[in-house]
């Protein structure tokens, strides 16, 4: 198993409009942050799960020359994990099938009233023009789903007023926009390999996302072998960063691909 991190900043991006600090005019193509997006791919590369669709994301899916995915796992509605959505107007266009997606109830209720064009399934776009086919999917929170073949643990986590559903699959833990791992998702983490966490930035605390030195904390104690920080503003340099993290943890960056062990 594979996972491609496609998009790693959070919803300003990096570079922000109009900003000229260091990370914003750096010229270390790792300090680009698209919005919060990745690609989940079996080892022979017939499955493929996209996790969120940022406002990025057709040209994520260039860059990575990703021509087909198989299905989407939706971690929240906000609009930086969500208004890329018409994007995957390409994919059932060109299988002429819904693609399947997977949501929370909550997050899903709110997918279909703000994309009702998508999921009202009395409309249809006039002869000659598309929309996106999407079967969109309740999951259960509480319980694992089968998601294009891989078997996904749902992990909620608090983020500000919602929640947000990272999950576990194999030897991966992934968990973005959380301000702290509740015990359900911390017993469902145990033995993971590979954790994924967000860090917005060092320093000061965020009321709804982990910073650095609390990312760090929550890998010591969960212990996985690779821990990559993800969700991260302009106020993270990467090279500066990398070398600051203990072993172990490291700063994700678009496009950096990592082999999950068994």
């Amino acid at each position: 198993m594979r996972l491609r991190f496609l998009g790693t900043g959070t919803s300003f991006g990096v570079p922000v409009i109009g900003c000229g600090c260091e990370v914003c005019t750096s010229t270390d193509p790792r300090d680009r942050r698209t919005r919060h997006a990745a690609l989940l791919e079996s080892d022979d590369g017939d499955r493929r799960v996209l996790i969120d669709t940022p406002p990025e994301l057709r040209l994520q899916l260039l860059e990575a020359r990703v021509s087909r995915v198989d299905a989407v796992w939706f971690t929240h509605d906000h609009a930086d994990h969500t208004h890329g959505i018409d994007d995957l107007r390409v994919f059932s266009a060109r299988s002429k099938q819904d693609l399947p997606a997977y949501a929370d109830p909550i997050t899903a209720a709110s997918l279909r009233r703000k994309f009702n064009y998508i999921f009202d399934s009395e409309y249809r776009p006039p002869a000659g023009t598309t929309k996106p086919e999407i079967g969109l999917h309740d999951f259960d929170p509480d319980a694992p789903v089968n998601v294009a073949g891989f078997d996904m643990t749902p992990l909620r986590v608090p983020h500000g007023d919602t929640s947000v559903f990272g999950f576990r699959t194999g030897a991966l833990g992934y968990v973005t926009d959380a301000k702290v791992i509740p015990a359900p998702a911390r017993a469902a983490l145990e033995g993971v390999r590979v954790l994924v966490l967000n860090a917005i930035w060092a320093g000061s605390t965020h009321p709804t996302h982990f910073n650095v030195e609390e990312a760090v904390a929550v890998a010591h104690e969960i212990g996985a072998e690779r821990t990559f920080l993800i969700h991260m503003t302009h106020r993270l340099r990467h090279e500066s960063l990398a070398a600051s993290l203990p072993r172990g943890i490291e700063p994700a960056y678009d496009g950096l691909i990592v082999d999950i062990p068994e």
